[in-house]
């Protein structure tokens, strides 16, 4: 049954770091969309395998390294299940959703981008869904175009189908926004974008720990996200991508178990997924993403989002009630993520004496210059919650901004 909003969803007591003192004080972690705590079953999992288990993978008949490829197969069909994707082959394993981006950007690239064709991105993109575009554009002269937003901090839809057309080849485009918490209608922004014959790379960086993932319903040519942002380990991430694209692709990196056969005259590759898995592989990480979705899966999506937002709304009131403090990013549809700023206060300012007082949150421009400078603003200050947090964190916090307000 889900529990109250005045207790966390997942209990504190399976996320280690939850139990550390900051500066003396409890920890009061609101810094997830950056990267969320990690459950004790996920760190038992990897230490288990290094410690139980640990072998390569693919390239050896004796038992351990027959153990790990099993396990490390076995997380591949759980994250095809987790997207609801039509081919166990549709997922590649990466380092991250950056790492992700960037093989789409330079692998569908070389395959598919010529001289004036264009590349549609958003004013609220991170900048791993801007740079890997930029170079790729730059060497093939291919043009980036971007979708503004309004004051609200939602896509101006009307302006994006004005910049589709037949040069369109790939939009790229965040599922939510890291910055101001923003949900993008993904479906809406990939159906316009193929009925020009555009493909769509989807940033999951951020929907992947809260929204319920279906790439078929949605028609997603290229889904990415990372594993440290769904409660596992960093250096692992996943890349989805239409078998049918994938096929089509060059490599991304040449290395050891991409290959079918290597001579000094040519080299031929292994099929999907391994032609996008050059060298030895993070199993430990992946086998640690593995336990860290079966974690999310014992709750539910459904309702993880349903008490996020019971979060989001309380927190959302309860800082729109402080004098002078404005939020930015007032979109109908939001993650858990509120960005505020307090006239002549810095938001680094801020985030030091909340730090004081034991509660992490970020402060900047959360990677996303383009946005901040579409509010006229160096950066903010950015709240962003997990089923983990709770009612009584959110009072705490607001009691404690209240108090540092009075102070400075």
């Amino acid at each position: 049954m889900l529990k109250t909003p005045s207790c966390s969803l997942y209990s504190a007591a399976d996320f280690p770091m939850l139990k550390k003192k900051i500066h003396g004080k409890s920890l009061v972690y609101f810094d997830s969309a950056a990267t969320s705590l990690k459950p004790q079953e996920v760190i038992d999992a990897i230490s288990e395998f290094y410690g139980e288990k640990y072998g390569t993978v693919h390239r050896a008949i004796y038992a351990l390294s027959l153990e790990s490829t099993a396990l490390y197969g076995g997380v591949r069909k759980q994250v095809q299940k987790f997207l609801n994707a039509e081919f166990e082959e549709e997922i590649i394993f990466t380092k991250g959703t950056t790492e992700s981006i960037n093989l789409v950007a330079a692998s569908f690239g070389k395959a598919f981008l010529k001289p004036g064709d264009e590349v549609i991105l958003s004013e609220m993109e991170h900048h791993s869904n801007i740079v890997p575009w930029q170079l790729i554009c730059e060497e093939k002269g291919a043009i980036l175009k971007v979708i503004p937003i309004t004051d609200a901090g939602e896509l101006d839809l009307d302006v994006y189908r004005t910049l589709l057309s037949s040069k369109t080849k790939m939009v790229a485009i965040t599922h939510m926004s890291n910055a101001i918490g923003t949900i993008n209608p993904i479906k809406e922004i990939i159906t316009l974008a193929h009925a020009w014959g555009a493909k769509v790379l989807i940033d999951g960086a951020q929907s992947a720990p809260h929204l319920c993932i279906d790439v078929q319903d949605l028609d997603a040519d290229f889904f990415a996200f990372s594993g440290h942002k769904v409660f596992g380990p960093t250096g692992v991430g996943v890349l989805y991508g239409k078998k049918e694209l994938l096929e089509k692709m060059p490599p991304y990196q040449g290395g050891g178990d991409m290959i079918a056969h290597v001579s000094f005259e040519k080299t031929t590759y292994q099929s999907l997924p391994l032609k996008f898995e050059a060298g030895t592989p993070m199993i430990a990480s992946v086998i640690g993403l593995g336990r860290a979705l079966s974690y999310i899966e014992e709750v539910g999506k459904p309702n993880i989002r349903h008490y996020e937002e019971e979060l989001l709304g309380y927190a959302t009131k309860q800082l729109e009630e402080i004098p002078g403090l404005k939020v930015i990013g007032t979109a109908k549809h939001k993650g858990p993520i509120i960005s505020f700023v307090i006239p002549g206060i810095h938001s680094l300012d801020l985030g030091v004496l909340l730090d004081l007082q034991g509660i992490a949150v970020r402060t900047g421009h959360h990677c996303t210059q383009p946005l901040m400078q579409r509010f006229n603003i160096p950066g903010t200050v950015r709240l962003s919650f997990a089923p983990y947090n709770t009612i009584e964190e959110i009072d705490f916090f607001v009691k404690t901004l209240k108090e540092i307000l009075k102070d400075l």
